[in-house]
This record gives structure tokens, sequence and C-alpha cells, in this order.
């Protein structure tokens, strides 16, 4: 199976079939510290950090890689933390975008 963080972004088209549960479990083993949800249309995880300036340095970052793979989670910033989920709107539920974009945040993580 290829790294996902080695992979990019595509857009899904509107109408588009989210992945399965089974699917989506599947690649949880490539992103580590994320939580699926029940019903498996989001991906979420929280980010701690020492201070609010770290925090924001961190969603910063997400932010732009976010652009550069045209693919945008929702992000909550407070003090000391950073929430992301994500999930593919147009198809309402997840696409292995939202694995990619996790698997690259991790990568974030590892270089802060």
């Amino acid at each position: 199976m290829p790294n996902l963080a080695d992979k990019h972004c595509i857009p899904c088209e509107e109408g588009g079939k989210p992945l399965t549960k089974e699917q989506a479990t599947d690649l949880m083993e490539q992103v580590a510290g994320w939580i699926l949800s029940d019903d498996a249309t989001q991906l979420t995880r929280s980010f701690p950090f020492k201070d609010f300036a770290d925090a924001l340095t961190f969603a910063d970052k997400v932010g732009k890689l976010a652009e550069e793979e045209w693919h945008h989670p929702d992000l909550s910033i407070t003090w000391g933390r950073v929430d992301v989920t994500l999930s593919t709107h147009s198809i309402r539920g997840l696409s292995e975008s939202d694995f990619i974009l996790a698997a690259k945040i991790n990568g974030i993580l590892a270089n802060v």
C-alpha cells in the first residue's frame, strides 16, 4: 500500500461515494493518533501545545498545507490546543484525500 503522505489530494465530485466504514478502518493504520467517528464520516484529532503561540503556528502550517493540497479541514484553535476535523463535504463522508491530509498533518507535527 503506498504511503498516504506521499500522495496528493484530489477533488471529489458532488454525488460521489464516500469511503465505506471498512475502507476507512483499513486506512486508519496510516494516520496514527486520529479518531474515526462511529459513522465513519469524520476524522478528528486534538494536538496539544505548550501555549497559544505554538498552537497558532501549527494551525498556520496546517492552513498552508490545506491550500497546497486544495483540501480544507475544520480547525479550532484554543490556548494550547488545535482540534482538526476532516471530512469531504461534497460527498458527505470521508474520501482518501481526508486520510492523505491527516498523514501530511502528522508530518507537520513531527517537524514542529
